[in-house]
């Protein structure tokens, strides 16, 4: 669980989180926020590219915003999934 969105904090989790999924992570895809600092670390640890996707330009972030739109038929956009 992440309890807030700073840099080192989201760079610790994904690497925990995707650490044992090493060898079928190829890319990350990111929006452009600040908790992706230290996205360079992430792909050096990971062994993998990593993506910036160009702001508005939903459909670079395809799985995600997918998987966003399939949890809102169920759940109003006000809820919190948390």
């Amino acid at each position: 669980m992440i309890f807030d969105k700073s840099a080192r904090t989201v760079t610790d989790a994904t690497i925990e989180l995707l650490a044992p999924f090493k060898d079928l992570v190829l890319t990350i895809t990111a929006d452009n926020g600040k908790e992706f600092a230290y996205h360079k670390e992430v792909s050096k640890k990971l062994e993998c590219d990593y993506f910036f996707a160009v702001p508005y330009c939903s459909w670079q972030r395809g799985l995600n915003e997918h998987t966003n739109g399939l949890l809102r038929q169920y759940w109003p956009k006000f809820i919190d999934l948390n």
